[in-house]
Formats: C-alpha cells, structure tokens, sequence
C-alpha cells in the first residue's frame, strides 16, 4: 500500500518562475479580468435597466453575462494574487470551491447555451407562437433547469474528485485545480472513475451538441426559405454568433480534458486551458452583444444618462 499523507493544500505551477515573466503574466489577465467584468457587467445593466430588451433572447443573454462572471472569477483573481505574491498556493477547501464552482458555472452555461438555440429554433420557425412558448414562467424554467443541472453535474464531479487519497505530490501542473491532475495525484486505482467522469461528460455534451445541431438544421432549412435576402442575413446574424461560442468552448473543453495528461505541461497544453477558462468569459460580450444595434442603442442611453446625470450634479454643487 502507499504511504499516504493529508494534503492540506496545493502547489499550482503552469507558468514561469521568472519575476518578469509573472509580473507580465498578472498584468496580461488584470486586463483581461477587468474587460470581462466591465463587458459583462454592461450587458446585464443594459438589459435590466432598458424595457426594450426584456425579452426572452436579452433574458438568457443577461444569464450568460452571470455564468460568465462567476466562472473568469472562480481562477484567474487566484492565478493573479500568486503571481504577484510570488507563490503557488492554494488551499484545500479553495481546491474543492475552485472544480466545484469552475464546474457548476461552465456546465450551467453550456446548458444555457443549448437553451438559446432552442429560443432561436422557436423564434425563426414557429414566429407565430414565440410568445406562446416562450413565457415568462417558461424562460425563468429554463434558466432554473440550467441552474440545477450545473449544480448536480459540479457535485458529482467534485464529490467523486475529492472522495479520492491524494499521497503521490500535491503539485498541480496547472494555473488552477484542474480534475485531469488532480486524479493524477491519486494513491488509489482512478481508471474507473476516470473513465466513469468521460463517458458521463460525453453524453452530457454530445446529447447538447445534438440538440443545438438538430436545431440548427431545422434553422437553417428555414431560413433559406425566406424569400428577402435581407431578411435572411438578419436571421443569421442572431445564429453564427451562438455558434461560435459553442463551437470554441466544444473544441477547447474537449481537448483540455481529453489529451494524456502530460508530467510538464507545454505552452499549447496552457493555451488551451486559457481559450476554454478565460476567452470565453471575455468574448461572449462582444460577440453576442455588442455586435447587437439593440444593445448598442441601450448602451448608448445608457451612457448617455449617466453623463446627464453627472453633468446635473455637477451643476447642482456649483
């Protein structure tokens, strides 16, 4: 049997151990933390704040502004403070939060993301009985069920994880608590429960994939036969940018956690960890939103409000 020992906390390594080189790196994700903040944070304002855009499309969208907040903030504040710390540590208990909640909020957004293609579904082909379907009380379902999903999902992954002895290092070849490593620090036989993690996470997202594909089709086979080239060009600028996302967080999840687990991960190994944690958070904004005139036209009031309302104040104390 192996001489096992309890972990308390873990080493996170990934990036270099040269100050420079970890200066540049916390500046590099500073910039990238407060873009997605301020992109994501404007678009739920915008939505919450204009009745214009409340409905069910801006709704789901205000969601994924949330999801995408809570997942860029589960790892990179952590990976910043140890790199302008100069440390590597993290706890146990901000291990188990870090899978737990990284989980919780890229599965609840990948179900959202499946939800929104069944919006579009109804939107484009059957117009009539958008309001119908798409209600209120079925919209606030939906997120709800999405919710619940990454909750369960999360929970399973972290309890099977952390339900395992680690005793062979405590050192994670990651800028986070990443599932592939820490199993690899398992003393126990994780074949299983690897293979048990795969195969339920593939079903999970084939059975999504299928559904966002199956509708697209159905989309797409609607679309074209729209007589106004106008209006078909409007109907497809509400779908490429859906399907880009999910086609970069697809490709990029996949690959993160299905290639071997190296001893040192290379720089492709930690770009692909960047794309599918950080780029997604950061892009979501600028791709669903502010490519929107809707939104646009929002942001612009609302910007413009603000600056009346400074500009009140600024009066009113002189």
């Amino acid at each position: 049997m192996p001489n096992c020992t309890t972990v308390t906390e873990f080493l996170l390594l990934g990036f270099s151990d040269t100050r420079e080189l970890q200066i540049l790196h916390f500046v590099i994700f500073l910039v990238t933390y407060v873009a997605a903040l301020v992109g994501n944070l404007l678009v739920i304002t915008v939505i919450t704040t204009d009745h214009h855009l409340h409905s069910p499309m801006y709704y789901f969208l205000a969601n994924l502004s949330v999801l995408d907040l809570g997942s860029i903030s589960v790892i990179v504040p952590k990976s910043m403070a140890n790199s302008l710390l100069n440390t590597r540590t993290i706890s146990y208990a901000g291990c188990v939060s870090q899978v737990f909640y990284l989980f919780l909020f890229c599965t609840a957004g990948f179900a959202l993301l499946t939800i929104m293609a069944y919006d579009r579904y109804i939107a484009i082909c059957k117009p009539l009985h958008y309001e119908i379907i798409m209600n209120r009380r079925a919209c606030a379902q939906m997120v709800a069920s999405a919710w619940a999903v990454g909750v369960i999902y999360s929970a399973l992954h972290t309890g099977n994880t952390f339900s395992l002895p680690f005793c062979h290092s405590n050192i994670i070849n990651q800028f986070f608590c990443e599932i592939p490593q820490l199993l690899k620090l398992s003393c126990s036989d994780t074949y299983c429960r690897e293979l048990a993690a795969l195969v339920f996470s593939l079903c999970l997202a084939l059975g999504c994939f299928a559904f966002i594909v199956v509708s697209y089709v159905q989309i797409f086979t609607a679309v074209w036969r729209i007589p106004s080239e106008q209006g078909r060009q409007k109907a497809f600028s509400t779908c490429i940018p859906h399907l880009i996302v999910v086609s970069l967080l697809l490709s990029t999840g996949g690959i993160a956690y299905t290639k071997p687990i190296s001893d040192a991960p290379p720089a492709l190994d930690l770009l692909g960890t960047v794309l599918y944690s950080v780029v997604p958070p950061l892009m979501n904004p600028v791709i669903y939103s502010m490519r929107n005139k809707e939104i646009q036209a929002a942001l612009k009031k609302l910007l413009y409000r603000l600056i009346q309302s400074k500009n009140n104040m600024s009066i009113f104390l002189a």
